[in-house]
């Protein structure tokens, strides 16, 4: 059956708010939006990530990705009310309340609201960089965001903030249970940005039964726990194992491919050495979009070393592959590895190199000549438990997910450990050069032969 936009109009939808106007969405045709959702979506601060690109530079992989931080925001808003409002239905969940509701929801919509510029890349700088979320908790309850919050969503501000970031606060309890929508093993921010990412690619990965996992979602309490969370009934095994594959496909194939990451080590050591000569604060990054920020970077006050990477960027001028490093090299990967932990040792090696391969060539180099890539580790969280109406003979009424199909964390995180390659990059006329010398130039810096 075909639902008409117009048949939304006036309906409450999941937040308790009624809907006043429809917005097309890519992956689910119509998503219904009330006043006090558009409002949110109106200010500034949500605006500005309608110019950040959802995949930072997969598109110059892929053209077509590039969707952004705002439509993903969306779908996730999108995700999140239908959660909850499956919830509600069920006669565990009279505890739920309106407030409840919007609380989650308007966390679901604002959860990227504190992202950088170019995807995750800029927060492995770590210290003074804080995370998006704490950006984010920043936003919430700045002057634009709360009064929105307050007085058209009927919500507490610090809620929300909350919910988005929890590290060091207390969470409200029907929080703490309800933000497992939100972000986990079963989360709606990988079921959004899976598929549409794999659309805006039109790759075959990425495929989860989004909707067959929403109406499994249960309330259960786990042996030896003493509060509920949320779990999925036995229809819900299937599309989880879906969703935990589509993700390692992405990683494999989009997130890892070597020109993004090649891209993304640039603006790293970009933003690195402009925020070293004090030419970049902390605080500057997130008032800007993708645009913003590279044009910020090639301005005269900035070092020589931002501007060149900078334009090298904006030029398509892209470091090349010159040694990959896999699982199987063990103590030189686990090495070169932990230079991820320390971002300002992981530029001193990269400077060691090039000093090197000057000697070698006979030539002095720019500074970021050479550069090192190292994704950052991923965690595999399979933390669900799965309630069975009638299980099968062996298994549990409720028993983890793990168990049910025979695969736990360490499984995945196998797999990771053996695609997760490490790069050493270098600009175009010196790979070759780094390719063949790259031990002489490695092994000193990181103390040794391996």
């Amino acid at each position: 059956m075909t639902t008409h936009p117009e048949s939304h109009r006036g309906k409450t939808v999941g937040t308790g708010f009624p809907v006043v106007t429809m917005l097309r969405d890519t992956l689910y045709d119509i998503v219904p939006l009330a006043d006090a959702e558009l409002r949110l979506i109106d200010s500034q601060a949500f605006l500005r990530l309608e110019r950040i690109q959802q995949l930072g530079f997969v598109s110059r992989v892929w053209p077509g990705a590039r969707h952004t931080r705002f439509e993903h925001s969306i779908g996730v808003f999108h995700l999140a009310r239908q959660a909850v409002e499956h919830l509600r239905a069920r006669a565990d969940a009279v505890w739920i309340t309106d407030e409840d509701a919007r609380t989650l929801c308007a966390a679901a919509l604002l959860h990227d609201i504190g992202h950088y510029p170019f995807s995750h890349a800029i927060e492995e700088l770590g210290d003074p960089v804080v995370s998006h979320e704490r950006v984010g908790r920043q936003i919430v309850l700045g002057p634009e965001i709360a009064p929105i919050l307050r007085d058209a969503w009927g919500v507490d501000p610090e809620r929300v903030a909350t919910i988005i970031d929890p590290a060091g606060y207390q969470l409200h309890p029907a929080d703490a249970l309800l933000r497992g929508i939100l972000s986990g093993p079963l989360d709606v921010d990988k079921l959004d940005y899976l598929p549409r990412d794999a659309r805006a690619c039109s790759v075959p990965y990425g495929g989860v039964d989004t909707a067959r996992l929403i109406a499994s979602l249960i309330f259960a309490t786990p042996p030896a726990e003493a509060q509920p969370r949320i779990a999925v009934d036995a229809k819900g095994v299937s599309p989880l194992h879906s969703l935990i594959n589509a993700r390692q496909e992405m990683f494999d194939n989009i997130y890892w491919h070597h020109t993004n990451r090649a891209c993304m080590a640039m603006l790293l050591r970009a933003v690195q050495d402009a925020m070293l000569a004090g030419a970049i604060e902390a605080n500057e990054l997130t008032n800007n979009d993708d645009a913003s920020l590279l044009a910020l970077m090639l301005r005269f006050r900035m070092p020589d070393t931002t501007r060149r990477l900078a334009n090298a960027l904006h030029r398509r001028e892209i470091h090349k592959r010159a040694v990959e490093i896999s699982a199987q090299a063990s103590d030189l990967y686990l090495r070169i590895g932990d230079l991820f932990h320390t971002p300002e040792r992981r530029r001193a090696v990269e400077l060691g190199m090039t000093r090197r391969l000057e000697a070698i060539v006979g030539t002095p180099l720019p500074d970021e000549t050479i550069l090192i890539d190292i994704p950052k580790p991923e965690r595999w969280r399979t933390d669900v438990w799965v309630w069975f109406e009638r299980q099968p003979v062996g298994f549990r009424r409720l028993m983890p997910w793990r168990e049910v199909v025979g695969l736990g964390d360490d499984d995945f995180k196998r797999f990771e450990e053996h695609r997760r390659l490490v790069r050493i990059i270098a600009s175009a006329p010196h790979r070759d050069a780094v390719a063949a010398h790259w031990e002489t130039l490695l092994f000193p810096e990181l103390g040794g032969a391996f």
